[in-house]
């Protein structure tokens, strides 16, 4: 089976629909599949509920679908880094559904797994249990989160080979492993492709079985959110 396609666009093809539930990978802007972003963007789809740890910024990431009005609902856990967003979901125009961090990873991860739910102390007596089950185990008081199962998962990798086994890059991994598991397709954006049995067995951070469509972008912009940088003696001198 050929995993491998030449474009995000025909990555995409026949497979993104409106009104899908879809996980993206990524924290903030580390890790984020930027050509399918686009490719989805310019796909036209909407009606979309976009599981992803943030919403990206205004004009990059999944902030580029919220200026096209392509999500109706994002499940996340922060969203503070993008105003487009903010103006959306104050004026009513976006749906919300905030999950803590680890409940959000968990429900990918416990979705991968076939797990349909589990239960969790984080967020009991707060908005967050709200209309949910609560149940006590050994005189402590647990709420019931549902496991999410997307129809489609969009996720970045630093490598595949053409099986589709995956390596990422050091914190860039952080949600696409869990994103990938869930999804009933996965897609893979990768920055380079090696033949079968050149990634070495304990490279492999995520097996083939998981993926179903790679399409390689070689050179990706990796914006940062915030640029941090220190003055020299020579600058504050100069000011």
């Amino acid at each position: 089976m050929n995993k491998l396609f030449p474009s995000a666009a025909e990555a995409l093809k026949g497979v993104v629909a409106d009104g899908q539930l879809m996980a993206v990978g990524g924290f903030g802007l580390c890790g984020i599949p930027e050509a399918l972003i686009d490719a989805l963007r310019d796909s036209g789809v909407k009606n979309l509920t976009v599981i992803s740890n943030n919403a990206g910024v205004d004009g990059f990431g999944l902030g580029k679908l919220l200026e096209t009005r392509q999500i109706k609902k994002m499940i996340s856990s922060y969203v503070g880094e993008n105003k487009e967003f903010e103006r959306q979901y104050l004026a009513g125009e976006l749906e919300l559904e905030f999950t803590p961090q680890g409940t959000l990873a968990e429900k990918l991860r416990a979705g991968g797994a076939g797990i349909p739910a589990f239960f969790t102390k984080t967020g009991v007596g707060t908005i967050v249990a709200e209309g949910k089950e609560l149940r006590e185990f050994d005189g402590e008081t647990y709420v019931m989160e549902r496991s999410l199962v997307p129809e489609v998962s969009l996720v970045k990798a630093d490598v595949a080979d053409t099986s589709g086994n995956l390596r990422f890059n050091l914190t860039a991994r952080n949600f696409n492993p869990a994103a990938a598991t869930a999804g009933k397709i996965c897609i893979v954006e990768v920055e380079k492709i090696v033949e079968v049995g050149e990634l070495a067995p304990d490279d492999i951070h995520l097996p083939g079985i998981y993926v179903h469509r790679i399409v390689v972008n070689a050179n990706p912009e990796k914006r940062i959110e915030k640029r941090t940088i220190t003055e020299t003696k020579t600058e504050k001198a100069g000011a």
